[in-house]
């Protein structure tokens, strides 16, 4: 995704960045990011964990469906 922007492409951001938030607003908008991005990935962990715990707590439906398929066939 970013592999087109290259150094040059990154420093003018950064130097635009600096210029529009100033050098005391850039560590916090940073921090503020990276907060964001733990949080989503923590939460998207956790969407992916409690789907994984209920396929695992609900055997008996996937038994339940092989059955109807065994009648099916007999």
């Amino acid at each position: 995704m970013f592999q087109s922007i290259g150094i040059p492409g990154l420093i003018l951001i950064l130097v635009i960045a600096l210029i529009i938030f100033g050098p005391k607003k850039l560590p916090e908008i940073g921090r503020a990011f990276g907060r964001t991005l733990t949080e989503f990935k923590s939460a998207t962990n956790g969407l992916v964990s409690d789907e994984d715990k209920g396929e695992e707590e609900n055997p008996e439906l996937k038994t339940v469906k092989k059955d109807q398929d065994k009648e099916e066939v007999s």
